[in-house]
């Protein structure tokens, strides 16, 4: 054997070794679990509570970390340029992984930088309003939004949201012209529906439900074809009159690439862990949102390259714009 070849040979087994060692005393710091969002909203309000419960199943802190804008790209392209040691995490959601590069590809690079481990809930959009309206269901929404046609507000999560979305989809089918109001985070969107500043939102459940049980906010329906165990006091879009309209949203968790393997699978059998947890299952569950776990890591980057051409072709079509 050539000296070379025995050197190369002898450099990666050291760094097979390395490598081991890594994943073998990982972790033995502090996690960072960034959100892309504002605290208050749903991709807050997932992180916070499985990231409680990571930080046991892993028996070190998870430390949530709010990098709001750009529709969660901010957030993205700070993970995506993380050392690749799986302590930092990205929460992220349809709108950073398929919708950002869609509507801007220089965003691109910073999603291939980043690796999936798991999906780990998934829930419906709900539709909801200022109960000042008097609208109480969906065929009373378009019958009041073509009767003024740009006159009624929907507030969403941001430009390219899954809230924003969401609405676009709502206006494509339903022949609507409801205007778009983009802020940054779920809750200062809902915030402006309970001022009536906007008069409808398209929301992820964890961010509206609870002021719609308090009557703060009148749910319309959700997004799904039919009504949703999450969520069963309100119809379907099939009930509600819509039936061509179906969309429903994702959470799930992404490292920088160059995260060893054996690392990347700690931290899905730690998520497993975590997510299983009858208090967090319990708490996702009162919001309206469901443990949805990837089978693997392998399965999650299946499930994303069959899910991403759909967020991303209605993304194009709404002519949405990065804020």
């Amino acid at each position: 054997m050539r000296t070379g070849t025995v050197a190369a040979v002898s450099m990666l087994a050291l760094a097979s070794l390395c490598t081991n060692a890594v994943a073998q005393s990982y972790p033995d710091r502090p996690l960072r679990l960034v959100v892309g969002f504002t605290p208050g909203g749903a991709a807050d309000y997932v992180g916070r509570n499985v990231g409680e419960a990571l930080s046991r199943a892993l028996g070190q802190p998870v430390v949530i970390e709010n990098k709001p804008g750009a529709g969660s790209s901010i957030a993205a392209d700070f993970v995506s340029k993380a050392a690749p040691d799986g302590y930092t995490l990205l929460i992220a959601s349809p709108s950073s992984i398929s919708v950002n590069p869609a509507l801007d590809p220089k965003r691109l690079p910073a999603v291939q930088s980043l690796v999936p481990v798991t999906k780990i809930t998934n829930s419906p959009l709900v539709i909801a309003t200022n109960p000042s309206l008097g609208i109480t269901s969906i065929a009373e929404l378009i019958a009041a939004a073509k009767k003024a046609p740009g006159t009624l507000n929907f507030a969403s999560a941001g430009s390219g949201s899954a809230p924003h979305l969401g609405g676009v989809l709502f206006n494509q089918l339903a022949g609507t012209e409801i205007t778009h109001i983009p802020f940054k985070g779920g809750a200062p969107a809902i915030q402006s529906v309970i001022a009536g500043d906007t008069q409808v939102t398209f929301a992820t459940p964890p961010s509206v439900l609870p002021f719609i049980k308090a009557n703060r906010l009148r749910g319309l329906a959700v997004s799904t074809l039919e009504r949703s165990p999450l969520v069963p006091d309100l119809p379907g879009m099939k009930e509600a009159g819509l039936p061509a309209y179906q969309l429903d949203f994702w959470y799930g968790f992404f490292v920088p690439a160059g995260t060893p393997p054996d690392v990347i699978k700690k931290l899905y059998d730690a998520t497993a862990v975590a997510v299983q947890r009858p208090e967090v299952k319990a708490a996702l569950a009162r919001e309206g949102t469901d443990v949805a776990l990837s089978a693997s890591p392998a399965d999650f980057a299946a499930f994303l390259k069959k899910d991403t051409p759909f967020w991303a072709k209605l993304s194009r079509d709404s002519g949405a714009k990065i804020e």
